[in-house]
């Protein structure tokens, strides 16, 4: 019996040393760790699979947690540290990583409720807060239980009278079983003339939903541009799981309180020419793009599929000088993360965006949907894409449009 109670008291006891004299408690240590960094995914209606809002939905979790914070699997955030900072950096540090562990290991009392954060407070369906405007589909889209899908477009009607600026912006899925991505475009009006000018797509993106995304939010001062008469135009990605079912996502929009000193655009360097070899493990992919205006440069937002394996981005000055911005060593299609720069960086015209990306399409990567096969550019997940997404600001009064 006393080499039993010695064995039930040793846990407590380290992990009250790991973290200081007081014991670790959900109430005191853990909620406010949960509450920062993980409620955000972790409640209903989100993109995790369980709720961690309260002791009795987290407890049963607590080794879980405990290997996924250990291992830095969770929170998602894959940038290499070496590079870059990042104003929303999900990551941990290492004391929080040390509360986690040392309440699991201590048998994840609960302690004192009344020394637990007051619950977080969240807009039911929004992460940006209540919209000061939501535009839907206007039907519902019928998804087949088996099947490819093709691309869907939906066009919703503004009716914009006025130039409006968004601040937030948040697209959220009619059905997040089916549904894959959403893509939401501003495609702003013709002016007169443009039909004797070579048809060019105009349309900007404003907002994205894919798997483990966020919405987009800008600093104040910065907003991006809806002009009147505008319609927003909605890529929508879906998947067949086995059991039909119907989609109807809409976008949420807050608009600035005033008119801002920048407007945001979306860019990309993208490259849409390769060949994966089957059975490739480390095939390399390169595209660039060059600035033809003045900008600051605010976020980054790699893409690519099932067979991504990292991603980089640097950039090159009219000067001839290369600065690494963001390296992603292990990209995740299941978390297709933005990287919101915590400084701006100021890029004269005439610098280049340049991304390097590497794909696996071996038998060593358990996602590859078949290394047998050589992939190409494509919309569905099992083919591939190799996309730079990044975003820049610049004088709101500069009429500055992607692919000037």
């Amino acid at each position: 019996m006393k080499a039993i109670l010695t064995i039930l008291t040793i846990g407590p006891l380290l992990a009250a040393s790991r973290t200081g004299n007081a014991p670790v408690t959900f109430s005191k240590d853990v909620a406010p760790i949960l509450q920062k960094s993980c409620q955000g995914c972790h409640r209903p209606g989100e993109a995790a699979p369980m709720a961690l809002l309260t002791y009795k939905q987290v407890r049963p979790w607590a080794a879980a947690i405990r290997e996924a914070v250990a291992l830095k699997r969770m929170p998602p955030w894959y940038a290499d540290p070496h590079y870059g900072t990042f104003s929303n950096d999900r990551s941990l540090t290492k004391p929080e990583i040390d509360t986690l562990v040392a309440w699991a290991d201590s048998g994840a009392p609960e302690g004192d409720p009344s020394l637990a954060p007051k619950p977080a407070r969240f807009v039911d369906g929004w992460n940006i807060g209540e919209p000061d405007l939501i535009l839907e589909m206007p039907e519902e889209y019928n998804i087949p239980a088996a099947g490819t899908v093709a691309y869907q477009y939906f066009t919703i009607p503004t009716k914009f009278t006025e130039d409006k600026w968004v601040q937030m912006a948040e697209v959220r899925p009619g059905n997040r079983a089916l549904v894959h991505h959403v893509i939401a475009y501003v495609k702003p009006p013709r002016q007169p003339g443009d039909e004797a000018k070579p048809k060019k797509d105009r349309k900007e993106f404003l907002v994205g939903f894919a798997p483990g995304s966020v919405p987009e939010v800008m600093s104040p001062g910065r907003a991006k541009l809806i002009k009147a008469g505008s319609e927003i135009e909605f890529q929508v990605h879906y998947t067949a799981n086995g059991t039909a079912g119907v989609d109807r996502s809409k976008v949420g929009l807050i608009f600035a309180k005033e008119p801002p000193r920048e407007r945001v655009i979306t860019l990309a360097a993208t490259n849409d020419k390769f060949a994966i070899p089957a059975g490739d493990s480390n095939f390399e992919v390169e595209s660039k793009y060059t600035l033809t205006r003045d900008v600051t440069l605010t976020a980054l937002f790699p893409h690519m599929h099932l067979r991504g394996k990292d991603f980089e981005y640097r950039v090159t000055l009219p000067g001839g000088e290369t600065r690494t911005l963001l390296k992603v060593p292990a990209y995740s299609f299941a978390w297709q993360l933005q990287y919101a720069l915590a400084g701006p960086i100021e890029l004269p015209k005439g610098s280049v965006i340049e991304c390097t990306a590497h794909f696996d399409n071996s038998v060593n990567n358990k996602y590859n949907p078949d290394p047998a096969k050589e992939v190409r550019w494509g919309d569905q997940s099992w083919e591939e894409m190799m996309i730079g997404f990044f975003d820049v600001a610049f004088d709101a009064k500069i009429d500055f449009k992607a692919g000037d």
